[in-house]
């Protein structure tokens, strides 16, 4: 790996004796990971090994994921980078609560986050590049979230919108992505000796709407995927001296695990800042992360909630073709026609509680039932991946290679099973996959032609 002189010059400087090791990591091989989804019916992966469990990822293990395995089309895994693990477990997400992920793309942490609450509550995830939001919105539906807002907008927009609110924020920074270097060396074309200042200077701007929208007594949790002092620990110190009501508070760094203490010397020499966390790519397999996890005075001046999001009524044609559609198919997902909200013909079941959306650009407003067509209502592949089989009416268990095969390519399948007419939740591996029609023998296929292959 051909590194920037001044990079090297800097971490030379920075780390003395330890420089050696940290280079020698950085051109050493990639470590591969992902996690289990404690959303899914079943959860025994049907490709993967889970002999080599991560110590600092309830859920996460070594191993590398095929991105066509019915374990990652299911969404039962999620592939993740080792270190980038840790930070989800950091925040500790319960359910009921209200919970934030700001610069929530590509959405590995989030849908961490999303197990950790268990359906439960409200988890508002952000991305301000529409393109972006578009991959979190695709992996948030692909794993099954059911309490899940996505949106698009810049984090000035979300603290006007939402002040307050939160029981947890999390800030996983844009950064300098030092920690990418060996995973993606198209990162170290856009580093420069200065790089790291500018990004920092940018994140003082989020992490300061990031407090607005902090209850008191709420946690935030910082990171970034750099090893840069200027966005680790000096905007730690910023942060406390710019917010006095905030406490940092100590990280369990995982006997045993590599995870290291933060540099107060790289800062301000706070000690304090010993209980931040530095995950280095010499210490421990991963690329590399650095965690601060803070908590809001209790006494913190409280700001008046949002008003929660109107619902929009159906007709009474559509909603009893949508009772009839529910009845039907998926007798035992709980719908209250009250919390329901359209964006066109499609249907969102909206979590409970849900704030006013306002002039916020939303992808995902909770988990998508389906949409209205002429005269029937049609299951989007999202409701597909939320229910448990057992919520169904129907399913059929793809356990045939050849029928995999040509269901995820878009053909109808052959079938005499004892199927009433109608849609069927298509199984694989215990979890759903997708939605076909049962006419005549015949399993229509109703796999989206964007995910076919």
């Amino acid at each position: 790996m051909a590194l920037p002189e001044a990079f090297i010059a800097k971490y030379q400087d920075l780390l003395g004796n330890e420089s050696g090791p940290f280079f020698e990591a950085l051109s050493g091989p990639i470590d591969k990971g992902f996690r289990l989804n404690p959303l899914k019916a079943n959860r025994e992966p049907v490709d993967l090994s889970l002999d080599k469990p991560i110590a600092w990822s309830k859920n996460g293990y070594f191993g590398q994921v095929s991105g066509k395995s019915i374990d990652h089309t299911t969404g039962l895994v999620y592939s993740q980078e080792p270190s980038a693990q840790f930070v989800a477990e950091v925040v500790d997400a319960k359910p009921g609560e209200k919970v934030l992920d700001l610069a929530a793309a590509p959405g590995g942490k989030s849908t961490q986050l999303a197990g950790q609450m268990q359906g439960q509550g409200l988890l508002w995830t952000n991305e301000i590049f529409f393109g972006r939001a578009k991959i979190l919105s695709e992996n948030i539906e692909r794993f099954g979230v059911r309490n899940d807002i996505v949106s698009s907008a810049d984090s000035k927009d979300l603290a006007k919108a939402l002040p307050g609110y939160f029981d947890r924020v999390l800030l996983d920074t844009p950064c300098s992505g030092e920690g990418m270097f060996r995973k993606d060396p198209d990162a170290i074309s856009y580093w420069s000796e200065g790089y790291p200042r500018e990004c920092a200077d940018r994140s003082e701007g989020i992490l300061a709407n990031a407090v607005k929208m902090l209850r008191p007594g709420g946690i935030l949790v910082y990171s970034t995927c750099t090893f840069a002092p200027e966005e680790d620990e000096q905007m730690i110190a910023w942060l406390l001296k710019e917010y006095p009501d905030f406490e940092l508070l100590a990280i369990d760094k995982v006997a045993g695990s590599g995870i290291a203490d933060g540099r107060p010397e790289w800062a301000d020499g706070n000690p304090d800042l010993k209980k931040t966390a530095r995950l280095w790519p010499q210490d421990l397999p991963g690329e590399g992360h650095f965690v601060a996890k803070l908590q809001k005075s209790i006494d913190a001046e409280e700001v008046k909630a949002p008003k929660e999001q109107k619902a929009d009524k159906l007709s009474a044609d559509e909603a009893s073709l949508l009772e009839s559609f529910l009845a039907e198919t998926v007798p035992g997902l709980a719908v209250d026609l009250s919390d329901l909200v359209r964006f066109g013909d499609r249907i969102f079941l909206m979590p409970e509680g849900c704030p006013a959306f306002g002039k916020i650009k939303i992808l995902r407003a909770g988990l998508c039932l389906g949409t209205f067509k002429k005269k029937r209502f049609e299951p989007d592949h999202a409701l597909a991946l939320a229910v448990h089989p057992d919520e169904t009416k129907q399913t059929f268990a793809i356990d045939d290679p050849a029928d995999w095969a040509a269901y995820i390519h878009g053909e109808a399948l052959n079938t005499k099973a004892d199927l009433d007419k109608g849609f069927v939740l298509m199984t694989a591996g215990g979890n759903g996959v997708g939605w076909a029609k049962f006419v005549n023998g015949q399993l229509k296929n109703f796999y989206p032609k964007g995910l076919r292959h």
